[in-house]
């Protein structure tokens, strides 16, 4: 199948013509035709967000509400996190786990009670939501509803300048949310849905918004100077500097919490309690530690050393990277790799295979670049 078939065949976001006319290269992903970069390229457009204010489309992304009497306890079955203890309009990082501790994905949950039933907002990967909700569905109790809000879009916000920017459409808002807090704002006569997280290492906001309002909201936003939108290439390099894991890539039902380096996504609690999926498996590698660690490589040069590449300690394979790319913030390649344990002290000299030639790889402490999230209690 050509590339082009492989397009014709990817739905168009509500943004698709949007995109298009701002010159997006569109390439399909996650069933999705998606821009991958606009005219200035990549590297400018990642160099801009961490410098001002990027504009991404994340819509393909899935949106879910779950909702009912005993919706917490239901997710807390599910997800290693203390979903019961989330205030209203608070944020958390969780795993959406199998009955061996696999990882089927990764997703923000958010209590976003009001003053009816308790009710909780989830974000997942638009690779995976299609899976997600069937797998939810499935182990749902049946008094606890489940809904794909299909007709909403999701736009991100990030970088230093964002804050600023956005204060301008929605007075205080800057400093009403905090990091991982969500809220929402009426504006052109729909509700938009805010919260303060994202997906590149730097400060900034998604919005959730009415798809039929989405381009409007897009274009007011890259109105303003600081605001560019910015393609996936961009999206990965940051996240990629951010230390950030993607799934299917650097996380799947092959790795598990421990080895990927998400123990903070298992609060004490959690640990002590169990009472999750996979919850066995994941105390045992906890008390005994995993064979592999999910590690930082920092290589020399722009060659990079893509997923699938091979890492080694002298003669001995002891890894494989699974995200990998040049840096623009850094001037080098960098790259994750799962790496035998005994070879994954800060420091340790690697060797990663790239065109048949083994490269220098130096295993550092992620992230790769400072974590720019807002936190009021840092101002």
């Amino acid at each position: 199948m050509t590339d082009s078939a492989v397009l014709e065949d990817a739905r168009p976001l509500p943004l698709d013509a949007w995109h298009r006319t701002r010159g997006a290269r569109m390439v399909p992903f996650a069933g999705y035709s998606m821009p991958i970069q606009y005219s200035e390229g990549i590297i400018a457009e990642h160099e801009w967000t961490r410098a001002h204010a990027g504009l991404f489309d994340v819509s393909h992304m899935g949106q879910l509400i779950v909702g009912g009497e005993g919706a917490a306890e239901a997710l807390e079955a599910l997800l290693p996190a203390e979903v019961g203890s989330l205030k209203p309009g608070r944020m958390r990082y969780s795993l959406l786990l199998d009955d061996q501790g696999g990882i089927l994905d990764d997703l923000i949950v958010s209590n976003a009670t009001a003053d009816g039933e308790p009710t909780y907002g989830i974000v997942v990967n638009g690779a995976m939501k299609h899976d997600d909700i069937a797998h939810l569905k499935a182990h749902l109790p049946a008094d606890v509803t489940l809904t794909y809000l299909t007709s909403q879009a999701l736009l991100a916000l990030q970088g230093p300048e964002a804050a600023a920017v956005l204060d301008r459409l929605f007075p205080g808002i800057a400093t009403e949310l905090d990091f991982m807090q969500a809220g929402s704002r009426e504006w052109d006569g729909v509700t938009v849905g805010i919260a303060r997280s994202g997906y590149t290492g730097e400060d900034g906001f998604e919005l959730s918004v009415p798809a039929e309002q989405v381009e409007a909201l897009a274009e007011r936003l890259t109105a303003e100077p600081e605001v560019k939108p910015i393609g996936l290439g961009a999206r990965d390099s940051l996240r990629l500097e951010a230390g950030l894991p993607l799934y299917g890539h650097d996380l799947n039902t092959a790795t598990d919490p421990v080895s990927a380096g998400l123990t903070f996504a298992l609060s004490k609690k959690r640990r002590a309690s169990g009472g999750f999926r996979g919850a066995e498996r994941i105390a045992a590698l906890l008390a005994e530690g995993p064979p592999q660690r999910r590690v930082g490589l920092a290589l020399e040069g722009r060659m990079a050393a893509r997923e699938g590449s091979l890492v080694f300690a002298g003669d001995k394979q002891v890894g494989r990277v699974t995200s990998g790319g040049f840096a623009p913030s850094l001037g080098h390649a960098i790259a994750v790799a799962y790496v035998d344990v005994e070879f994954t002290g800060e420091g340790t000299l690697l060797e990663a295979e790239v065109r048949g030639k083994r490269l220098p790889a130096r295993v550092v402490k992620m992230p790769f670049v400072p974590q720019r999230y807002y936190r009021k209690g840092d101002a």
